[in-house]
């Protein structure tokens, strides 16, 4: 599909040669209003083209697997993109399994110079929204966040597997409402949605990530 291929190419150009190096997601407070309007034009174009209706209903099985982020406007991405100390936020993932209805938000973090690397993870479940106005499942996820993980890996090239995690905490649900999010293009390698902040998340699919493993909460 030429518009997928567009806006994929798009994102791979912006991309700073520290961002592909670390597989880092770009995030519109990198770009220029203009940019940010393009991509955002483009997107709403591939999401107008997306090849499974009712995403939920018809395509859920695709949600299966191994996703990484390529470009957020969401807050909580824009967030790590600010990064303090010298860190800087690498590679983005989301690993969804549909057997237990759950996936595990992961966020590598490296400092500049090499002097320290860890991650961010973040433990949830999902449901299908049942909208009244609509017959099938759609497109919207209600969400339910459960645990938030802080891990060390290495400090000064060597492991750290006492800090790996080094902190568990609750994670914090939005007081008042269910967190949402909506599937808005869905295929077999690539998903665009968007959550209850409007914030857009465009993701590729990989066929496997072994550095997930160590990250994973037993």
């Amino acid at each position: 599909m030429r518009l997928k291929q567009e806006l994929l190419s798009q994102i791979e150009r912006l991309k700073t040669p520290t961002d592909i190096q670390l597989g880092s997601p770009i995030t519109d407070v990198q770009l220029e209003d203009e940019i940010v309007k393009k991509i955002d034009k483009l997107t709403q174009k591939v999401e107008a083209k997306n090849p499974n209706l009712f995403p939920l209903f018809y395509g859920i099985n695709l949600l299966d697997g191994v996703w990484q982020l390529q470009y957020s406007t969401s807050r909580e991405i824009r967030s790590l993109s600010k990064l303090k100390y010298g860190l800087k936020v690498g590679a983005v993932y989301q690993v969804i399994e549909l057997t237990t209805q759950s996936f595990v938000n992961l966020a590598l973090v490296k400092h500049r110079l090499g002097l320290i690397s860890g991650a961010v993870w973040v433990t949830a479940t999902f449901e299908i929204a049942k909208e009244k106005s609509y017959p099938l499942p759609d497109k919207r996820l209600n969400i339910d966040f459960q645990k938030r993980y802080l891990a060390i890996e290495k400090i000064a090239g060597i492991t750290t597997p006492q800090l790996n995690p080094f902190k568990v905490v609750p994670a914090r649900n939005p007081k008042g409402r269910v967190p949402t999010f909506d599937i808005t293009y869905l295929d077999e390698t690539l998903r665009i949605g968007r959550g209850g902040d409007g914030g857009i998340y465009i993701l590729s699919k990989l066929d496997n990530c072994e550095i997930l493993k160590q990250y994973y909460p037993s």
